[in-house]
């Protein structure tokens, strides 16, 4: 479905992303770990044209490098960004609304699907999106982002600043959308949610993919875990 081989991309002269090789499936999550300034962000970023870059990527074997990330999204690629970026001004149902691609020609999601998946969005419809809580913001920006129906759902740092109970009914939504057919990339710090929810695992390393395998070999990867991700005491 989506298809990267050796991806450089980075910001004016630094360049961030080495190389980097992946691949995800339809039905499939796709957890991409690492510790800040691994590139993991930018590898997101480089998917949807949001940076320079150069290698392959191809979706559905189509070249998407060089292309508009307008056209990128039309595709059928959603992003959820770590800024959320909703609209603070407009209330809870405006920003949904937002998110159709094509008012005339809804996809498979609608308004009153969101609000059964998510109750506390219906009940602050007409609440300014500004005011909601971190965690509902989150849950608006996932829930715009699936308004455009995508193929593809890349999800960059939701959990950051959650609850332990709304990262549980994140994760849990990230696998109903996994078994409706969705493709998930999943950009994330929190080996426990990638380990409970993940197809696969892809940790990077100063801007490469240094390990690529399921939750199981990850668990017995100690010293990938130990070298890319644990934290020194």
């Amino acid at each position: 479905m989506l298809q990267i081989d050796a991806l450089h991309a980075g910001y004016d002269s630094s360049t961030v992303l080495h190389g980097v090789t992946l691949a995800i499936q339809a039905g499939e999550i796709v957890a991409v770990l690492g510790r800040n300034g691994s590139g993991r962000s930018t590898l997101a970023r480089a998917i949807l044209g949001l940076v320079p870059a150069s290698g392959s990527v191809r979706w559905q074997g189509e070249p998407l490098l060089g292309r508009p990330t307008f056209e990128i999204a039309r595709l059928g690629l959603g992003l959820v960004p770590e800024s959320r970026d909703v609209f603070p001004g407009l209330s809870v149902a405006q920003n949904l609304w937002l998110g159709q691609k094509n008012a005339q020609r809804p996809g498979r999601w609608s308004v009153a699907d969101m609000y059964r998946m998510f109750p506390a969005l219906q009940r602050r419809a007409d609440t300014p999106a500004g005011v909601l809580s971190g965690g509902e913001q989150q849950m608006l920006s996932l829930c715009r982002t699936l308004m455009g129906d995508p193929a593809l759902l890349i999800v960059d740092e939701p959990t950051e600043g959650l609850a332990p109970q709304a990262t549980t009914r994140l994760g849990q939504l990230l696998v109903e959308l996994r078994s409706s057919g969705i493709a998930v990339l999943l950009i994330e710090q929190k080996l426990s949610l990638a380990l409970a929810i993940a197809d696969r695992c892809a940790v990077m390393g100063h801007g490469r993919v240094v390990f690529d395998g399921t939750p199981a070999q990850l668990l017995q990867a100690d010293d990938v875990r130990r070298e890319w991700l644990e934290v020194s005491a």
